[in-house]
């Protein structure tokens, strides 16, 4: 499970934020944003990325005002950076989320 929520806008879609554990093998983990129409078709974009065991419980941790800015910018409307640790923000840029999930090839 895990921690997050959403902002249902004016035109009727919705952002969702959710801290995840990162999939890349990643130290630390990642705050994700998604653009929808619904929470079941936000999840839907995720889970279609390989980001299968994604689900939201509750509105505990919505997205600000500037990740909404950020993710409504956004072509894609899906993005990510370090999640906050302990609180304390952290000054990096979003990223698209192919840069989360790309992995680097190794040769035998």
């Amino acid at each position: 499970m895990a921690a997050g929520g959403f902002c249902k806008l004016p035109n009727d879609t919705v952002v969702v934020a959710l801290n995840l554990p990162s999939p890349a093998g990643r130290a630390g983990g990642v705050r994700v944003l998604v653009h929808a129409k619904n929470r079941a078709r936000a999840l839907t974009r995720l889970r279609n990325l390989g980001l299968r065991a994604v689900y939201l419980r509750g509105n505990a941790e919505p997205p600000t005002l500037d990740e909404i800015t950020a993710v409504l910018h956004h072509p894609d409307g899906l993005i990510w950076r370090t999640a906050p640790d302990n609180g304390v923000t952290v000054n990096e840029l979003w990223h698209p989320i192919r840069a989360l999930l790309r992995q680097p090839m190794t040769q035998a």
